[in-house]
C-alpha cells in the first residue's frame, strides 16, 4: 500500500484531469467547447468556462437549473452527484477532482505551512446551503431568473481556470472587467495563498461540492475502517492527514478525502482502505 498507492492515486488524478480538460487547444483562441459532452457533469470541480473543459461543473449546473425562470429541482444534477457520493464519497475529492489536483500541486511549493481552526471547515456548508441552493431561488431579477451566486461572485476555480484564461487570449473581454471580477480576483489570490500554506485550503473552507460529498462518507461503498484492537494510538495517522482528521477515532469523517496517507503511515496496519 505504501508508496505504490500514492503513485497510483497521483496517476489517477492526472488521468482525471486530462479527461476533464481534453480541449487544450482552445486556450489559443479562448473558445469554449459546447458539444454534447457539456450536458454531462464532471464529478469534481472544473469550471464550465475553462477553454479546455469537456464537461460541466456540477455546482454551476445545479445553480443554473435552480435559478431558471420556471424553477425546477435539478434531479439529473443532484442524482449524478448522489451517485458519485454513494459510490465514492469524498474519494471523488481525493482522486477525481481537477481543482483538487491543482491545490495539491500548489501546496508542494515551498512556503510556511499551518493548520486552520476547526470552525473554518463549516464555511463550506454555508456555501452549499445558502449560496448554492438558496440564493439563486429566492433572489431573482425582473425576469424571474436567479444568479449562479457561487460561480458568479466567489468560485476561485472559475476565476483561475476560466476567467483569467479567457482574458489572456480574448482582449475584447477586458473592457467588461469590473468590480465583480476584481472581487473574484481577490478571492482567487487569497485561495492560492491559502493553498500555499494550508493543505487543500479550498476543499476545507470553500468547496460546496466537497460539503455535499461529505454527507455520504459514512455510507459510501469506498471508505475507511479502523481495527481498534490493532491500533496503538500512536497518532501517526492524524499527524499526516492533509484534512486534519484523526482516522483512528473517526475514519469516515465528513472531511476525509480518502487519500490513503493514513493507511501508509499506520505501522500497525490498523487502518484499511477499500470497499466495505
Amino acid at each position: 500500500m505504501k508508496t505504490g498507492f500514492s503513485v497510483k492515486r497521483k496517476i489517477i488524478q492526472f488521468i482525471a484531469f486530462v479527461l476533464s480538460n481534453p480541449f487544450v487547444g482552445n486556450f489559443r483562441t479562448g473558445r469554449l467547447y459546447k458539444g454534447p459532452w457539456k450536458y454531462f457533469c464532471n464529478p469534481g470541480i472544473n469550471c464550465y468556462s475553462c477553454p479546455a473543459a469537456g464537461l460541466s461543473c456540477p455546482i454551476g449546473s445545479l445553480q443554473a437549473v435552480n435559478g431558471s425562470i420556471d424553477f425546477r429541482w435539478s434531479f439529473y444534477v443532484v442524482g449524478t452527484i448522489c451517485a458519485f457520493g454513494i459510490l465514492l464519497g469524498r474519494a471523488v475529492c481525493g482522486f477525481l477532482c481537477p481543482f483538487g489536483l491543482i491545490q495539491e500541486l500548489i501546496y508542494k511549493i515551498p512556503f510556511p505551512k499551518r493548520k486552520l481552526p476547526r470552525w473554518a471547515r463549516y464555511i463550506k456548508y454555508a456555501m452549499l446551503f445558502i449560496v448554492v441552493l438558496t440564493l439563486p431561488v429566492i433572489i431573482t431579477n425582473a425576469a424571474g431568473m436567479g444568479d449562479p451566486f457561487f460561480c458568479k461572485y466567489i468560485c476561485p476555480a472559475g476565476t483561475i481556470e476560466g476567467g483569467l484564461a479567457l482574458l489572456l487570449v480574448r482582449p475584447e473581454l477586458r473592457p467588461m472587467v469590473g468590480s465583480r471580477f476584481a472581487l473574484k480576483i481577490a478571492i482567487a489570490v487569497l485561495t492560492v495563498i491559502g493553498c500555499l500554506t494550508v493543505a487543500r485550503f479550498f476543499c476545507k473552507v470553500l468547496c460546496p461540492l466537497g460539503a455535499f460529498y461529505g454527507f455520504f462518507n459514512k455510507v459510501s461503498l469506498v471508505r475507511l475502517s479502523t481495527d481498534e484492537s490493532a491500533c496503538t494510538s500512536c497518532g501517526a495517522c492524524a499527524k499526516i492527514c492533509p484534512m486534519d482528521v484523526d482516522p483512528s477515532k473517526d475514519p469516515n469523517s465528513m472531511e476525509c478525502i480518502r487519500c490513503g496517507k493514513c493507511v501508509s503511515a499506520c505501522g500497525a496496519k490498523a487502518i484499511r482502505f477499500g470497499k466495505q
